[in-house]
């Protein structure tokens, strides 16, 4: 099994570190989510490098050591969709699998559906569409009052103090609080994600993800959305307490070619808390796609 190794590129101006594993042109990029880091990825690389992609998961802009531009104006979608793209062209990519969870899956839908590069097949995990999200938020106050957090992060230094104090406490409570197997959250992993949201501006850059692309997310509608037609996966935990199974239906004429695993029992945190379950879904969708 290929080992997982840690080094910098430079993409669309900005310096990205990146864990990497395996080699090649086929490059199988993965994006994490608020409040995570690449680290998210440690269950999934070796498994893509074995199945013959040269498997890459970058520090997001304002993340743990990648480049951390200074204004909300830096962390609008355009500019993260654009890295995605850079981050490709620098691996020299020749086939392109993009794999995304939580804000990532939201650059990876955006990515998608504005065909920034040519994708060979799109992974996301517990984000839904963001057609999907709108019409569901639209008329469901559940989902409203799920989605307090985005509301309150658009308030000025506010949630960087809640967030950081007493040693990025919540940051941890995050992930072993959601969780609904916490053995998967151990001390030593709570500890990465709190340490790279005490990096100095660090907490401010994240928080910008929300502050910048609040209104961002709202612009395409059903009618005029350009469908997405490159095999799309989704695997989706079902007991996700920011976001309702609900998010999982309605994608007719958004996706073409949509192939959705549901995962009782399984939190938001769905590829580390159960990485076997979604590694094996992910296996087997790559060879019914030809992707391995």
């Amino acid at each position: 099994m290929s080992q997982i190794t840690t080094r910098r590129i430079e993409a669309n101006g900005l310096s990205f570190e990146i864990d990497e594993c395996g080699e090649g042109e086929d490059v199988a990029l993965c994006l994490h989510g608020f409040p995570e880091s690449k680290h998210s990825w440690r269950y999934q690389l070796p498994m893509l490098a074995a199945k013959g992609w040269r498997a890459v998961a970058p520090d997001l802009r304002g993340y743990g050591d990648s480049s951390r531009p200074k204004g909300k104006a830096a962390y609008r979608l355009q500019n993260l969709t654009a890295d995605v793209g850079a981050i490709f062209d620098a691996l020299g990519a020749r086939r392109r699998l993009l794999i995304a969870h939580d804000w990532g899956a939201l650059i990876a839908w955006a990515f998608a559906i504005q065909r920034v590069r040519p994708l060979d097949g799109l992974i996301i995990m517990n984000v839904p569409h963001p057609v999907v999200f709108q019409e569901v938020y639209r008329r469901s106050a559940e989902q409203r009052k799920r989605s307090w957090y985005a509301v309150f992060f658009q308030l000025p230094w506010l949630p960087e103090w809640a967030l950081t104090r007493n040693g990025a406490h919540a940051v941890g409570e995050a992930f072993r609080g959601m969780a609904v197997d916490k053995s998967r959250f151990p001390d030593e992993v709570l500890a990465h994600y709190r340490a790279n949201a005490l990096k100095p501006g660090a907490m401010t850059a994240m928080v910008n993800y929300y502050r910048s692309n609040a209104g961002e997310l709202n612009r395409w509608k059903r009618a005029d959305c350009p469908p997405i037609d490159v095999p799309t996966l989704m695997v989706w935990g079902e007991e996700d307490t920011a976001l309702g199974i609900e998010l999982t239906e309605g994608y007719e004429g958004l996706v073409r070619d949509f192939t959705l695993h549901r995962l009782p029992g399984v939190s938001h945190w769905v590829q580390q808390e159960a990485p076997e379950a979604v590694n094996a879904r992910v296996e087997a969708w790559l060879a019914e796609k030809g992707l391995a």
